[in-house]
C-alpha cells in the first residue's frame, strides 16, 4: 500500500511541477501589445485548477509564486520580494484563487460541460478580483495619479482575451480530464 500512495505522491509532485514550469513558460511567451505584452498566465492558472483540481492547482500556482519571490527570475519582470510592489504582482497572487475556484467547480472528470465553462470563467474572475484592487492599490502608493486610466489600460482590455482562453481551456479539460483521470488510475494499479 505504500508503493502505491508513494507513486501517487510523485505523480501529484510531477502534476505541480508540470504547471509550475508552464506558468514560468506562459509568462515569457508573450504577444506584443500596447502598454504590457500579453501573456498566457491566467489560462495556465484555469487549467491547472480545472485539471488537477483545487488543491494542487492552487499549489501549482503558489510554487510559482514562491519561486518568484526568493529571487528565482520566472516573473515577466524578474523576481525578488521586492515584486510585490509591482502593481501586476496582484495577479500572480490571484493565479493561486483562480487555479482554486477553478478545481472547486470543475476540477473533476464526469460533471457536465457547462460546470467547465463556468469553473473557467469564475476563474478569470477570481484572479480580477485580487489583480485589479491590488494593482490599483500598488499603483497608488507609487505615485500613479491617473488610477482610472490604470484600471482600463493595465486591466480591463485584457479581460476579453483572458475570458475568451479560459472558455477554450474549459472545453479542452472537459475532453482531457478523463484521460488524466485514466493514466492516474493505471498508476495506482502498478
Amino acid at each position: 500500500m505504500k508503493k502505491v500512495n508513494s507513486k501517487l505522491l510523485a505523480v501529484d509532485i510531477a502534476e505541480c511541477a508540470v504547471f509550475a514550469a508552464l506558468m514560468v513558460a506562459g509568462a515569457f511567451i508573450t504577444i506584443p501589445f500596447p502598454l504590457m505584452p500579453l501573456t498566457f498566465q491566467t489560462v495556465i492558472s484555469v487549467l491547472a485548477g480545472l485539471l488537477l483540481g483545487a488543491r494542487k492547482g492552487a499549489v501549482s500556482m503558489a510554487v510559482y509564486c514562491f519561486a518568484g519571490l526568493i529571487g528565482i527570475p520566472v516573473f515577466t519582470g524578474g523576481g525578488g520580494i521586492f515584486y510585490v510592489l509591482k502593481p501586476s504582482f496582484g495577479y500572480i497572487l490571484g493565479f493561486i484563487l483562480s487555479a482554486f475556484v477553478a478545481g472547486v467547480i470543475a476540477g473533476r472528470k464526469g460533471l457536465p460541460f457547462w460546470r467547465y465553462i463556468v469553473g473557467a470563467v469564475a476563474a478569470v474572475i477570481a484572479d480580477y478580483a485580487v489583480g485589479v484592487p491590488y494593482g490599483i492599490f500598488a499603483a497608488h502608493l507609487l505615485g500613479v495619479e491617473d488610477l482610472a486610466g490604470l484600471l482600463v489600460t493595465g486591466n480591463l482590455i485584457y479581460m476579453p482575451k483572458d475570458l475568451v482562453l479560459s472558455v477554450l481551456a474549459g472545453v479542452l479539460s472537459w475532453r482531457v480530464l478523463p484521460l488524466i483521470d485514466k493514466g492516474r488510475r493505471k498508476v495506482r494499479q502498478k
